[in-house]
């Protein structure tokens, strides 16, 4: 069943006061479900799916997503407005709680697509896209984008991107706080060396008043979150969420104030995916391996969680169901002086 989570404020927070980025090989379904057990109102993105990929592929495969992730965005790539909006429409028929258009992404494939952060230099055709969406859908129709491309360091190019694209009808801008350089970088050092100006994206907000403003990129703790909400509407957490997922696990009690659901331990999360993994097994085939991948990070900093990965990830033991590899890996977990729960996750979903 769709949620309104994402259409209504959540208490007196906006619904993208917290959210998790949308990220290339790494946010797919069953990623999305294993972070909504960590919490419950943090806003989730899909990996971005370009309008080639619904409009000419498998639609219902690459749309496919678990109601339990809810609210979830769907991130699409593609600069034709006419494509755009027809993707959008099958976005929201599908049950999604907001589409967002990606102008931050850098990478050879979607610059030879013609859109992702290429498109920060054609406001423009941006606002036109914006708007073909905007009239097909009743659900948010967001912008992720970086504060410049290449060398243009510029406060004016930002701003002036954010008030032509607003004007299609965009009232939230997720913004990553480096310029994207189309030439000389590859993606992962798009992400390290342009240097965070988040001071662009907080002025973004003080020019914007009327605007939802949320800041990304190099966000890590408790501390960054809180800073940055005192300047700007929400905080857009990327590979550190992914790394580290158990930072998420306070997120609900400490910035929505919402203290109603007890605080799951690490082994009944962990044994929560187990059962997910053997019910993707048996709803659509997914291998376990595929979806543990995502957790790996679970134990991120505790004693015996390198050899917990290593079973987990052990190419060799893909043959055996994930129960029996659960039990292997629960092993280092007891030798590290961690007793296993035995009790049941208190669902957060």
């Amino acid at each position: 069943m769709k949620s309104n989570r994402n259409q209504q404020q959540i208490g007196s927070y906006s619904p993208w006061r917290l959210s998790v980025a949308p990220m290339m090989g790494w946010t797919d379904r069953h990623c999305r479900y294993f972070h909504r057990l960590l919490t419950r109102h943090t806003l989730l993105y899909t990996e971005m799916v370009t309008t080639g990929a619904l409009i000419h592929g498998n639609a219902a495969q690459h749309l496919n997503f678990n109601a339990e992730e809810h609210p979830v965005a769907l991130q699409l790539g593609g600069s034709d407005p006419a494509d755009l909006a027809t993707c959008a429409k099958l976005g929201q028929v599908r049950g999604y709680d907001e589409i967002n258009l990606n102008c931050g992404c850098p990478s050879e494939r979607v610059l030879r697509g013609a859109f992702g952060a290429c498109l920060m230099g054609e406001a423009a055709l941006v606002r036109d896209c914006v708007k073909a969406m905007v009239d097909v859908v009743d659900i948010p129709v967001t912008v992720k984008h970086r504060i410049g491309i290449d060398k243009v360091e510029s406060y004016d190019f930002v701003r002036d991107f954010v008030g032509t694209v607003a004007e299609g009808g965009c009232q939230v801008f997720l913004v990553h706080a480096r310029n994207a350089w189309l030439q000389g970088l590859s993606p992962k050092e798009n992400r390290e060396i342009p240097p965070l100006r988040y001071e662009l994206v907080h002025q973004l907000k003080r020019d914007f008043p009327h605007l939802t403003i949320a800041v990304n990129g190099g966000i890590t703790t408790h501390e960054h979150i809180a800073h940055h909400l005192g300047h700007v509407d929400g905080v857009m957490v990327g590979r550190e969420a992914y790394h580290n997922p158990w930072l998420m696990v306070d997120w609900d009690n400490r910035f929505y104030g919402d203290d109603t659901c007890p605080r799951p331990t690490r082994e009944a999360v962990e044994q929560a995916m187990v059962d997910y993994m053997e019910r993707a097994a048996l709803e659509d085939g997914a291998p376990w391996y595929a979806i543990a991948s995502h957790m790996l990070g679970l134990r991120h900093g505790l004693h015996g969680a390198r050899k917990w990965r290593q079973v987990w990830s052990d190419h060799h033991l893909k043959p055996l169901p994930a129960r029996e590899v659960w039990a292997m890996a629960q092993v280092h977990v007891r030798s590290a002086g961690e007793e296993p729960q035995p009790e049941p996750l208190v669902s957060t979903l």
